[in-house]
């Protein structure tokens, strides 16, 4: 496959301009700071394809499509992310003609975003009759004051003769989503002066709210101000100036950007947007940016993953952080982590499933506990719209949403909308994995266990008894694998509901009395329960001793992936979805998600049985799919299928692997690079209170570095040829265990 950026350890870089590469660029040099973010197109007009986007954190709109006009229980409509309003616009003048790079000729092209820092830059050097001149532009979107945009552009003559220079520097609302209401605006500006504009999203008929944003930007440039144009939809402000023979010119723009999130008027919001412009208008450039960089360096210090002697592997894990951290650090327990992040238009929905059975593991090892605590409160919190989830579907309890921004369910396809459940367990199993992990009871005791019982109340009325057969089933449900629709028995989702029910009798069974007395659980619940538990249905077969998939899977034509043509893959892209139904191709671990989340409640036969199986019939075209099939391979020392799923799931949108990048990165996914490396060839494992590991090294490197946080400790992990070593940085002694022996952890101390 061809690359379109470099491979460097601390850089996406390209030195090439193509406009069919133009979309992939902008996902790939996408910027964000947990409040807002933006892909990396152009600060200035760009006639040819492109997708513009910039997103604030929690602010999203109900699609035009209504989707449940026809079905009842269906949603009211699809949630969809929405393009904000265009703060970053600058358009260029060289002698009366606007740059635009795909009909210029330039040359000396750069493209870099620098992961270390989180800056993006761009040079080239554009000729337009007699003129040259050199731009370099710099933008970051700050992560010490969460509101700031900042932009730099650098203009040089390279000319002999003078050049006339005019920016035109705009905050722009006349935008659009390209995939959602048809081509409609959003916004309706309510108050524009010179620098600033406040917008409101359009009213909507589904009883959603309506947010409003301001924008103000604030001027550093040698330049001369000639002009402020106020339109309907824009605020636009005119600079202009002479550059002699290597003269240099600059103009830097700062923007303030607020959301009615935040404030309960929009006097506030102003008000608060002058207070906010005022606060950065004494910094200089350097000083903003070093306050940013410092924040970075922070968290990459607790966080980095060095790799020696593989720069792909390395610039894998540091892209696949970077992306984790400019969409999510716990800073807004109102938040979440979406699967495109703010990289992309794509998908309904703030929040899936990917959230808990995926970010979670890896949040509780890079950051302190609270910020995973926040996630799982974000549940909690959205309880209510679980509710009208379930009795959407004529049930008790709780169902959460696949697809959401404020709890009720927004996602429109049936078959993933109520037929994927999954996720009831996948929330409760998160829960478990935090308290294990932390040791910390507080949310399990107390909120937790509100949320594992309306979960459970969910599991009891949505299984139903089998009398034929003497046990409980779920019919009718999609599985992680989305290539199986409307299936009876799936095994992920069976052992999922069972175990939720075993956990949560567990949990009541320690929660205080004053809590027992609010969750209400009688002792028919219960007893009804425990008796799912003891009868719940798992499709299993003997001849080939696995887990199957789900009642009928083995009757399918078992042909491996390997039987399909190249010029047919990723089928998804290239089969009917009738044809890929019908297949027995799995997009995802299904068997195996749960294999991997419980991966020492089943014997190494048991996995390597299921694994062989499963492994050859999976297609890996979920981005989800190769950090867990990773960690399995690991753990049954299949090294050299380890180390290719690490490499899928690292530099899956560095390298394009399902041909789906250019709608954005895929962030969630972004957990697997840490994921396999952790889990999968250190061994990182909690059991009974105790850390434990059981590293190896791939044979394509030299060694590999983290570190962990775990229980008020800061641990680094090392593994090299000759074998591993354990520093503790911060925090008390600690046991933990090495390839099954004991090692006591002090300051300093290695193995």
């Amino acid at each position: 496959m061809k690359r379109i950026f470099e491979v460097q350890p601390w850089n996406v870089e390209t030195h090439e301009f193509k406009a069919e590469n133009k979309r992939l660029q902008e996902s790939m040099t996408s910027l964000g700071n947990g409040y807002m973010g933006m892909r990396g197109f152009f600060d200035e007009d760009y006639s040819g394809d492109s997708l513009p986007g910039i997103y604030l954190g929690g602010v999203w709109y109900p699609d035009k499509t209504r989707v449940g006009w026809w079905k009842n229980g269906y949603p009211k409509y699809f949630g969809k992310v929405i393009n904000a309003v265009n703060f970053i616009k600058m358009n260029f003048e060289i002698n009366g003609s606007k740059l635009d790079l795909a009909k210029d000729t330039i040359s000396d092209f750069d493209l870099n975003l620098d992961l270390k820092n989180a800056v993006l830059t761009r040079s080239f050097v554009v000729t337009k009759g007699d003129s040259k001149i050199q731009f370099d532009f710099e933008r970051f979107l700050s992560v010490a004051q969460k509101e700031l945009s900042v932009q730099k552009v650098i203009f040089k003559n390279l000319s002999s003769n003078p050049v006339d220079i005019k920016v035109i520097s705009s905050i722009d609302a006349n935008v659009k989503n390209e995939d959602a209401n048809y081509d409609e605006h959003f916004w309706e500006v309510r108050h524009i002066d010179e620098n600033s504009l406040v917008a409101e999203t359009t009213a909507n008929d589904f009883g959603t709210p309506r947010f409003t944003s301001g924008m103000q930007a604030t001027y550093v440039t040698s330049f001369e101000q000639v002009n402020n144009e106020v339109t309907d939809l824009e605020t636009a402000t005119t600079f202009s100036g002479k550059l002699n023979e290597n003269e240099v010119g600059t103009i830097e723009k700062r923007v303030i950007v607020v959301t009615s999130r935040d404030y309960d008027s929009t006097a506030d919001l102003t008000a608060s947007m002058n207070n906010l412009s005022s606060t950065i208008s004494d910094s200089s450039y350097d000083q903003l940016l070093t306050a940013h960089s410092n924040v970075w360096a922070e968290r990459w210090q607790q966080s980095d993953i060095q790799i020696m002697g593989d720069d792909e592997a390395q610039q894998g894990i540091r892209f696949n952080l970077f992306g984790l951290f400019t969409t999510y650090y716990g800073d807004d327990a109102r938040l979440n982590i979406g699967p495109k992040g703010f990289t992309g238009e794509k998908y309904g929905g703030a929040t899936y499933w990917d959230t808990e059975a995926f970010a979670v593991p890896v949040y509780l090892g890079i950051t302190k506990p609270e910020v995973t605590k926040n996630l799982l409160m974000y549940r909690y919190k959205q309880l209510d719209g679980a509710y009208v989830n379930a009795q959407e579907q004529g049930l008790k309890g709780a169902l959460y949403p696949m697809v959401t921004f404020n709890g009720i369910e927004c996602h429109n396809e049936w078959e993933i909308t109520f037929e994927e459940i999954h996720r009831n367990g996948d929330i409760a199993f998160a829960i478990y994995n935090y308290t294990r992990y932390t040791g910390d009871k507080s949310y399990v005791l107390h909120e937790g266990s509100k949320v594992l019982t309306e979960i459970s109340r969910f599991w009891a009325d949505r299984v139903h008894f089998s009398q034929r057969n003497n046990q409980y089933m779920i019919h009718g449900v999609t599985g992680p694998d989305e290539y199986e629709n409307n299936v009876d028995n799936n095994w992920n989702t069976n052992y999922l509901a069972r175990w939720t029910l075993e956990y949560t009798l567990k949990v009541l069974n320690e929660v205080a009395p004053e809590q027992a007395k609010q969750l209400n659980v009688s002792d028919e619940e219960k007893a009804k329960w425990q008796d799912i538990v003891d009868r719940m249905y798992l499709p299993y077969d003997k001849d080939l001793d696995i887990f199957v998939q789900h009642d009928g899977f083995l009757d399918k034509d078992l042909q491996p992936v390997s039987s399909i043509p190249a010029d047919q893959l990723p089928i998804n892209q290239h089969w009917s979805w009738d044809k890929i139904l019908r297949s027995p191709y799995i997009k995802q671990g299904d068997v195996l998600q749960v294999m991997y989340d419980f991966i020492d409640s089943f014997t190494e036969e048991e996995k390597k049985h299921n694994f062989d199986f499963y492994e050859p019939l999976t297609v890996h075209e979920s981005s989800l799919s190769a950090a867990i099939y990773s960690v399995v391979a690991a753990d049954l020392h299949y090294e050299k299928k380890a180390v290719e799923l690490y490499e899928r799931t690292a530099r899956l949108d560095l390298d394009n692997y399902n041909n789906d990048t250019v709608d954005g990165l895929h962030i969630t996914s972004m957990t697997g690079g840490w994921i396999s490396i952790v889990q999968g060839f250190a061994g990182m494992r909690v059991h009974d209170d105790t850390l434990s590991y059981k590293p190896f090294l791939p044979q394509k490197w030299n060694s590999y570095s983290f570190r962990q946080v775990f229980r008020g400790r800061v641990i680094e992990v090392a593994v090299d040829n000759k074998g591993s070593h354990f520093k503790l940085i911060s925090g008390e002694p600690l046991n933990i265990e090495v390839d099954g022996k004991p090692l006591s952890l002090e300051s300093l101390q290695t193995n």
